[in-house]
């Protein structure tokens, strides 16, 4: 008799307090769920899609982890085929080898979520020419998804809705770069690179390419910037922005910025993006030919169909701060 009323008790009491507690607001359940819930990226069906990062290499530091997981969360919405980095991929002072620990600690271990273990095509940064570039290239031979089979080297993409190709190239613009055969750090590596060839590679390549749906360049420095480097002597735009002009290049990814842009002068066929937010990020402006800019860690995403191409820069909690279409 004694339990009986003891648990009859109990149960009073619970009931008691479950009716005085206060009752959870709606919001704080939706944000809850917004928390949770996969990110708001728009999915073109039939699609080539695939991620750009860049300036990325911290051993997971500075907003990198964070990047690199907001990227596999998107890709359980919106999967890429392959990602494309656009150089700076090990901060300082790249590798040594590849047997490198930071090939550990701030490639594999930090981009292993279940998407992640695609194709990356990789191009070298200024920073990876303050190590051994040689050996980005050898990783290749290492490495399930690493590509980099040279300095500088093409990928074709067949398009998913069956219409064609998409030509992907990429280049290594460090020896483009005329200030840094004056600079310690650089001289040596990039002397040795015979810049008149790969000057001639690029212009015969893209001949080659006008049956592609889409042509698309790869390369470390931007062309245009409204960040850091804005008023810094564009020595790459200079040697290469008339061969892209020849032959009617459509987009040309880059890093080297960290931020996140697009830029357009009305005067260029070309739409220039800059995707080097992979983890430290630094103050960016506008000028008159910027269509976006962010000082945001992030990356972006392309979808790539016959006729159009969605652009869309993604940060590290998973919103769309930009979104651009282009038409064919």
């Amino acid at each position: 008799m004694k339990q009986r009323v003891f648990t009859f008790i109990l149960c009073l009491s619970l009931f008691v307090i479950s009716c005085t507690q206060p009752a959870r607001d709606a919001n704080s359940t939706k944000a809850d769920n917004t928390n949770n819930s996969s990110p708001t990226v728009e999915v073109v069906d039939d699609a080539l899609h695939f991620y750009v990062i860049g300036d990325w290499g911290r051993n997971g530091h500075q907003n990198q982890q964070e990047v690199a997981d907001q990227m596999n969360k998107t890709a359980s919405v919106l999967e890429p085929e392959f990602i494309i980095s656009t150089g700076d991929n090990f901060y300082d002072n790249g590798i040594a080898s590849v047997d490198d620990p930071y090939w550990i600690s701030s490639f594999e271990n930090v981009y292993n979520g279940e998407f992640m273990f695609v194709n990356w095509y990789v191009v070298l940064g200024n920073h990876d020419y303050r190590g051994n570039p040689d050996a980005e290239i050898a990783y290749t031979q290492k490495s399930r998804r690493w590509n980099m089979p040279a300095r500088y080297f093409t990928v074709d993409k067949e398009m998913e809705d069956g219409s064609g190709m998409a030509k992907f190239v990429f280049i290594d613009t460090s020896p483009f770069e005329d200030e840094y055969y004056e600079e310690d750090k650089y001289k040596n590596a990039v002397s040795g690179q015979d810049t008149a060839a790969q000057y001639a590679w690029i212009d015969s390549t893209l001949a080659a390419s006008q049956d592609a749906k889409w042509l698309i360049v790869v390369g470390h420095h931007p062309f245009y910037t409204s960040g850091k480097r804005v008023d810094d002597e564009a020595y790459v735009r200079n040697h290469l922005e008339p061969l892209f002009e020849k032959h009617k290049v459509d987009m040309y990814f880059a890093g080297h910025e960290h931020d996140l842009q697009h830029q357009k002068p009305a005067d260029v066929y070309t739409n220039h993006f800059v995707s080097g937010a992979g983890s430290e990020v630094r103050p960016t402006g506008k000028t008159d030919f910027t269509k976006f800019a962010e000082s945001q860690p992030g990356f972006m995403s392309a979808s790539l169909t016959a006729n159009s191409c969605l652009i869309q820069a993604i940060n590290e909690k998973g919103q769309v701060i930009y979104k651009t279409e282009l038409k064919r």
